[in-house]
């Protein structure tokens, strides 16, 4: 191929990539370089290619041998940039800085644009891999192209910015090579050089970036100081230099004077820079200024925090003894210290040693041993190894510490640190002499140490009263370290205790400890003794200025004797909530102080905070249980509070202590308050006991203290106080002294009136005590008052009574004479006034009026005066007087009773509304008998039932519960008013409250009798007579009501009612008859004919009993009872047509309501019932509960009719007693247990249904009912399904010998019940006896069987019922014995004879088929079960009559099982199944059948198809047990047919159905096969 073609192959090539036909151009290249092997074109063109088609290592060596070709050339180095940029290969990225930099080269001379865009991504790429001096390589020579190409000066210098911004972003200037060092001052120098203006904001800021980052290079010292001067002669007003030579100058140590005037000059600049702060205290630490140097070093710190300034300030605090403060400086020092400060490192851990160990505290020497251990060399150091004897001194290793002093005594005996160790040593092996020796030596050695001296000075103090008073021991020692070492501040301590305790210099001793707490903040003992001192001499404000001082730098936790004694102060001069804070403070210090809590207590209390002061003194009652005051104080508290139950009982543990005269009063006053409260709810009885209690614990204090008239007073209140009571419970036992009796040793029992007369000397002596006290007038004369109110007062002599009043009046008077100004004065002298005995009206109207006068918001004066304005019948003044004393008081009862009375003077009928909330406000006995009255008024006008009205008061307000509770509380206070005690027995019979209002109908008629009301008598008579009928008291209503003149309707009813439930019913026949006679209306009559029917039914004359029916239903006004009890009637003597009829008349009276419709339902079931239409009575129960799905009693009624005529549906019965006990308590009660009876007869027991099942349901049924039998018998028999259930499958039973037991509750409950119940009760105690021997039986038990029945038999020798059990037992126990041979015709007989006996029984016929069967005798068998299927039928006993079908079809297919010839028992089974199934779907009916079929006729169709119906029923009501049979002989038929497939259906059946039996028998009869 010539040129020409290898052109036109290259122009096709590049055309081909133009248009992106990459694998084109491939072939176009390759045939190039068939022709021209080293084709630099064709290389460059496949690596483009290979490129795009991504093919890297291709394209890769493609550009390679283009460049071995011509290296020079830029298309091969731009491609392969291009190669390396787009392919993510970690070679290829490795390789890309190489090929950057030879474009460079390419560039630099030909394209300056393309030049600087490759510079920059090498730049990227070098800062990435944050290669730093290849970086700044480039951008030199970035630089310098752009110098050499004559760029402009902002340019050069942003280009130099940006350099020195990449160069400080590797963080760690220090750390990089030393070039790039270079550098980075070589690009800040150019750029600073290029930057104007100067000065200028860029040029600082750049000057101040220069100045950092020299300061970062250690060997540019001089380089950076020039800087910093350079650039504060540019900036004279820039700190940032200056804070760099300060740091410096600190970190090299280098405080000369140019430094001075760097740090003085830095804090002229900035006064809170913490660098100058530091250098100065920096400054001062070399001068021996500790106390500026502390000072300025801490401020420093906490600006500004470095190692160096940490190590100087621990310097000055260890110079300052202030150790604790020095280690925690020398532990943050530490932490701070950085790489190459190993020398200061070692500076900090020695201080922090000797902190450690001077600051003598325990927990302390750990850290101490272990800062010694990280010191190199520390082992070898003396003053360092004695430090570590202290150490061990502090952990009480005294033979560690004594080995170190001797080592280092051995090294150098004259060693004053080991001298000093070996005396600290022997001091703590109390060993003074030998110390003092020690001590002595050491100093000795080093006479210029302090520390040695006040050693021996506190060794002398503490080595006795001699020591101490020898001036040159203690005193000498300890002023001579005082002198040494100025800022010893415990030397200064001791002396002030010599000052203070030796020399009796108080001022001195104020000044010492004043010193010795100024240089140690944390002697506690110096501040407290300096505080305390200042307080003894006078001087408040300065020991207020040390508490403040101290206090304001305390930390939380701390400083509590500070916080202590600022508290007190506070609390001293009654600013309380500073002092809450202060004591708070203190508390935090240490919680357990109970004295501080008790301060706090006080600080509270007299802030009227009591809550928070009860819990104060009840924290510190709980730390010291001993303290009287604190269990005072909280009494006191609860006392204010109200709580007089609480306090009254904690001021009786401080009396049992001793006898505290404020808690016996506190006590006393607690105990009246409780008697106040129990007076105003009426606990009269309650009351007196607390009264008389008052009374001897105020008696008590009053004899340890007769001089305070407070006491006295109490005295007088508290019997005074007994007034209010009802006059029979008023009875007190006083002190004999109290009384006035010659006993002292005993108690006097005083009557109301003489505990007033009691009451009246006590305030006597008071008034002695003071005279002048007007409020000590006022309740002598109250006492008076209370004296001329009492019954026997009014009863007695007119002139005693008028001589009560007289001194009553009097006693105001005086008291109104010495304080004019009270308003219950005047208020009381106008109730006095007022009263029976004086009634003078105008002085109360007077003083009523000066008593507003004085107060005008005074409501108990408006509302007197409304009183006596109604009491002059001036209704316009009382409502006026009542209104604005309603508008002051809205809760103030009295006025409300005003208007209340003025409501029913005028006849309105707010009345009952004002009374009513009367009784809402509290109880006031106009209040409650007003509300009574009209409460009972409204109950006996039975025309306005239907009214809005009566729906209001009545019913909506619970007005007849309200007015019976607040009545009961009046009769309690008011004994001697009969017309509260009828309306209180009237109010409890419609609350069904029996016992209470027979009671109030005897105390009215009690009442009544002493009065001459013969006609109110009467009425409480047949009141009386009606409450004794309710209660069963029927002779003695007999002879009430015979005590009535018997011309009311209601009495001669009740007395005809009494005689009939007492027996008598010829009398009670009598008294209806004169009943009827007096019959206003022809209802009336209706209902005593009903009566009448009922008494001649009871005598037996039924034809009678349905004359007198038949009567009421031909009256104008018939009632439904009448119809009611003739449907019964003819019920009970099985008359099915005169049943129909009268329920169909009753049916004819409308839609039933109430009570009627579950009568009207029952009347039904039952003649359904009684014609023999069993599925109707429970469909007719259903209907009934689908008409009226919100009536409980039909839901229960269903549940109880379900499984005794339907109890196949026993789970939807079950379902219906749920629904009822959901709905009605009341009836849930009841039907909980026929819930039970339907769970047991659909067989539900534990082991089906873990949650719902009989025996949880009877459990919940006894719960609620405990005394109804018929739930412990229902109990019994689930107890008894579950131990069978328990045998059915193998397991034990879990609750065996329950049955005695359970036999013995339910005849406990019997005997309990009422005479009318008796009779159903007793054949349920009958039917438990059988439960109780069956149960005994069926586990084994039969000796205790026959036992039991024997036991009864002893009661009751001819129960014909137990004769049958005990003979059932008998015939078992000989059957067992005698191995199944054939029982004797003697003994036959006897079973015979004694299921004659209780020919009724059908269990008892079914038993003797069964021992017939057992003897082989199959037709007296079949005869038995058709006597028992009789008997059902006659009894109307439907389940009995399907169990008596089934068991005479099942003994008859026996035969037929065995092969027996004929016909006749097979007709036998059909006849009996058919006669089932006529009754309803019953599957053991058709499981017989299909058994038949099978006996007869195996291998017929009719087989399959009767056993299957059973096996692949869709229902799932059915058995079991039925369904197991159902496949056992369903699989036989099948396998005598040897139909595979159908077999296969039944065994999946039996593997769905869990029927293991069957699979195995499966098994069984495939194997025989083979």
């Amino acid at each position: 191929m010539s040129s020409k073609e290898v052109k036109s192959a290259l122009k096709s090539a590049r055309e081909a990539i133009k248009n992106k036909e990459f694998k084109e151009a491939l072939k176009h290249c390759k045939a190039v370089l068939k022709l021209e092997k080293n084709n630099y074109n064709a290389w460059v063109f496949i690596g483009v290619a290979a490129t795009e088609l991504e093919q890297p290592d291709q394209a890769q060596t493609a550009y390679r041998k283009a460049l071995e070709l011509e290296p020079g050339q830029l298309l091969a180095w731009q491609g392969l940039a291009n190669l390396y940029e787009k392919t993510d290969q970690w070679d290829f990225k490795e390789e890309l800085p190489d090929v950057y930099q030879k474009l460079v080269e390419l560039y630099s001379s030909s394209d300056k644009p393309k030049c600087f865009e490759v510079i920059k991504k090498l730049s990227d790429i070098y800062q990435t891999d944050k290669d730093y001096l290849k970086l700044a390589i480039v951008w030199r020579q970035l630089i310098q192209l752009k110098e050499e190409e004559g760029a402009e000066k902002a340019e050069l210098l942003q280009l130099w910015q940006q350099m020195t911004s990449l160069l400080l972003e590797c963080g760690n200037v220090e750390e990089q090579a030393i070039e790039t060092q270079d550098h980075l001052i070589t690009a800040f120098e150019r750029a600073m050089v290029l930057t104007e203006p100067v000065p200028g904001e860029d040029h600082c800021k750049l000057s101040s970036d220069y100045v950092k980052c020299l300061s970062k290079l250690s060997h540019e010292e001089s380089k950076m100081e020039e800087a910093c001067e350079a650039m504060l002669s540019v900036y004279p007003t820039q700190t940032y230099p200056l804070e760099v030579l300060c740091s410096h100058y600190l970190r090299t140590g280098q405080l000369n004077e140019q430094a001075d005037r760097c740090f003085e000059h830095l804090l002229e600049l900035d006064p809170e820079s913490g660098l100058g702060t530091l250098g100065l205290g920096t400054r001062a630490l070399l001068e021996k200024k500790y106390e500026d140097a502390i000072k300025n070093l801490v401020l420093g710190l906490r600006r500004t925090s470095c190692s160096t300034g940490w190590s100087s300030l621990a310097q000055a605090q260890l110079k300052m003894h202030r150790y604790s403060a020095g280690a925690a400086s020398c532990s943050t020092g530490l932490k701070q210290c950085g790489a190459g400060e190993e020398e200061l490192r070692g500076k900090l851990l020695r201080m922090r040693l000797e902190a450690l160990v001077r600051s003598e505290e325990e927990t302390a020497a750990d850290q101490a041993l272990d800062t010694l251990s990280q010191i190199p060399d520390g082992n070898n150091n003396p003053s360092l190894v004695a430090l570590k004897g202290r150490a061990c001194l502090l952990k009480r290793q005294l033979d560690q510490a004594l080995q170190v002093s001797s080592e280092l005594l051995t090294s150098d005996p004259n060693l004053a640190q080991g001298l000093e160790l070996r005396g600290l040593v022997q001091l703590a092996q109390n060993q003074p002499q030998l110390a003092e020796q020690s001590f002595v030596q050491a100093a000795n050695q080093s006479p210029e140490c302090g520390e040695y001296y006040y050693l021996l000075g506190r060794l002398y103090w503490d080595m006795g009263e001699e020591t101490r008073q020898d001036r040159t021991k203690a005193h000498t020692h300890l002023l001579k370290a005082a002198k040494l070492d100025p800022y010893l501040g415990r030397a200064f301590r001791y002396l002030g205790h010599y000052y203070r305790e030796v020399a009796k210099d108080r001022a001195r001793a104020r000044g010492c400890y004043k010193k010795a707490f100024d240089l140690d903040p944390s002697d506690v003992e110096s501040g407290a003794a300096s505080v305390d001192l200042s307080m003894e001499q006078g001087d408040m404000d300065t020991a207020l200025a040390v508490l403040l001082a101290v206090t304001e730098k305390a930390t939380p936790g701390s400083a509590k004797w500070a916080w202590m004694r600022r508290g007190l102060y506070h609390l001293k001069v009654g600013q309380h909530q500073q002092a809450i804070a202060d004591l708070q403070s203190a508390l935090r210090a240490d919680p357990q102080d109970w004295v501080c809590w008790e301060c706090l207590g006080e600080a509270y209390l007299n802030r009227r905070s009591f809550t928070a002061a009860l819990r104060a003194f009840a924290k510190a009652q709980q730390l010291h249980p001993s303290s009287i005051y604190s269990l005072y104080q909280m009494a006191a508290i609860k006392q204010t509070l109200g709580k007089f139950k609480e306090a009254a009982a904690e001021y009786l543990q401080v009396t049992a202590r001793e006898d505290y005269v404020p808690a016996l009063k506190g006590l006393g006053e607690c105990l009246l308050s409780l008697a106040k409260g129990r007076m105003e709810d009426y606990r009269d009885g309650a009351a007196v006991d607390l009264i008389q209690q008052a009374v001897h614990f105020l008696f008590r204090a009053a004899v340890l203290r007769p001089d305070l008239s407070c006491l006295w007073k109490l005295l007088g209140d508290a019997c005074t106080s007994a007034g209010t009571v009802s006059p029979s419970r008023a009875q007190l036992l006083v002190p004999g002294p109290l009384a006035g009796t010659k006993l002292p040793e005993e108690d006097v029992a005083l009557n109301q009136a003489q505990t007033l007369q009691v009451g009246e000397r006590c305030y006597g002596g008071a008034l002695k005590l003071l005279p002048e006290a007007p409020s000590l007038w006022l309740d002598l004369g109250l006492n008076y008052y209370r004296q001329a109110c009492l019954p026997c007062s009014q009863g007695g002599d007119q002139a005693s009574l008028s001589l009560l009043l007289e001194k009553a009046l009097q006693c105001v008077k005086k008291a109104i004479m010495l304080d004019s100004g009270h308003h219950s004065y005047w208020n009381a002298l106008g109730v006095i006034a007022m009263s029976k005995g004086l009634e003078n009206f105008a002085l109360a109207q007077h003083c009523y009026i000066k008593s507003i006068q004085v107060e005008a918001n005074n409501v108990v004066a408006w509302t007197n005066l409304g009183a006596l304005y109604l009491k002059k019948e001036n209704i316009e003044l009382s409502h006026e007087a009542f209104k604005i004393a309603q508008s002051l008081e809205p809760l103030y009862v009295n006025c409300w009773i005003g208007q209340a009375l003025i409501a029913e003077t005028v006849g309105s009928y707010d009345a009952m509304d004002l009374f009513r909330h009367t009784t809402e406000l509290s109880t006031h006995t106009e209040g409650v008998k007003g509300y009574a009255y009209w409460v009972c008024a409204t109950l006996l006008d039975k025309s306005n039932r239907a009214s809005e009205l009566y729906r209001y008061n009545i019913v909506q307000m619970n007005a007849v519960s309200s007015a019976q509770v607040v009545l009961s509380k009046y009769t309690e206070r008011i004994q001697n008013d009969p017309d509260a005690f009828i309306m209180l027995g009237y109010l409890s019979e419609h609350l069904q409250l029996k016992k209470q209002a027979l009671l109030a109908y005897q105390r009215a008629v009690e009442l009544l009798q002493s009065l001459s009301s013969a006609e109110q008598l009467a009425f409480a008579l047949g009141s009386y007579g009606r409450a004794l009928c309710s209660t069963g008291q029927w002779e003695e209503a007999v002879r009430v009501y015979s005590s009535t003149p018997l011309e009311e309707l209601h009495d001669l009813a009740g007395l005809a009612l009494a005689h009939y439930r007492a027996g008598n019913i010829p009398d009670s026949i009598q008294a209806y008859e004169r009943t009827l006679a007096v019959a206003p209306s022809e209802k009336e009559k209706a209902y005593i004919l009903s009566s009448l029917a009922l008494l001649q039914h009871r005598l037996g004359n039924v034809d009678a009993a349905k004359t007198l029916l038949f009567k009421c239903s031909l009256l104008k006004e018939p009632i439904p009872e009448s119809l009611q009890s003739l449907c019964a009637l003819g019920l009970v003597h099985g008359d099915p047509t005169l049943a129909s009829a009268a329920l169909a008349e009753l049916l004819k009276q409308g839609r039933a309501t109430g009570e009627a419709v579950e009568q009207r339902c029952l009347l039904t079931c039952a003649l359904l019932a009684l014609q023999g239409n069993y599925s109707a009575v429970q469909r007719e129960a259903s209907r009934a509960v689908h008409s009226n799905p919100g009536n409980p009693t039909l839901w229960a009624l269903l549940s109880r009719l379900v499984p005794q005529y339907c109890p196949r549906k026993a789970n939807g019965g079950a379902m219906a007693g749920h629904v009822a006990c959901l709905s009605s308590m009341t009836q849930g009660k009841r039907a909980l247990l026929h819930s039970g009876v339907n769970q047991l007869a659909s067989g539900r027991h534990s082991g089906q249904d873990r949650s719902r099942n009989a025996l949880k349901t009877m459990q919940r049924a006894v719960l609620l009912c405990p005394d109804d039998p018929a739930a412990w018998a229902g109990l019994m028999a689930a107890c008894h399904t579950e131990n069978t259930a328990c045998c059915l499958t193998g397991s034990a039973p879990g609750r065996p010998g329950l049955e005695p037991v359970l036999m013995a509750v339910v005849s406990e409950k019997v005997r309990a019940l009422e005479e009318g119940e008796r009779p159903l009760a007793q054949a349920l105690e009958g039917w438990v006896l059988q439960q109780a021997v069956t149960g005994l039986t069926m586990g084994g038990q039969r000796e205790q069987a026959e036992a039991l029945c024997t036991q009864v038999l002893s009661v009751s020798p001819e129960h014909p019922t137990v004769v049958l059990l005990l003979r059932q037992v008998q015939c078992e126990r000989l059957l067992l014995a005698s191995a199944g041979t054939t029982l004797p015709d003697s003994v036959l007989e006897q079973l015979a004879s004694a299921v004659h006996a209780n020919h009724t029984s059908v269990a008892a016929w079914h038993w003797l088929a069964e021992v017939y069967r057992g003897q082989g005798l199959l037709v007296q068998a079949v005869m038995a079960y058709k006597q028992s299927l009789q008997l059902a039928s006659q009894l109307g006993l439907f389940s009995s009559q399907v169990a008596s079908l089934l068991r005479l079809a099942l003994l008859a297919l026996g035969p037929c099982m065995a092969g027996v010839p004929g016909n006749d028992w097979k007709d036998l089974v059909s006849e009996a199944t058919t006669e089932v199934l006529k009754l309803g779907s019953f599957p053991a009916a058709l499981l017989l059948q299909g058994l038949l079929q099978f006996s007869t006729k195996m291998a017929a169709r009719e087989t399959r198809r009767l056993l299957e119906k059973l096996v692949y029923s869709p229902t799932q009501d059915i058995p079991q047990t039925v369904l197991y049979v159902a496949r056992w002989y369903l699989l036989r038929h099948l396998h005598a047919k040897k139909d595979q497939e159908l077999m296969e259906t039944l065994l999946e059946n039996a593997r769905t159905c869990g029927d293991h039996r069957l699979l195995e028998f499966h098994t069984m009869l495939a194997s025989c096969s083979l």
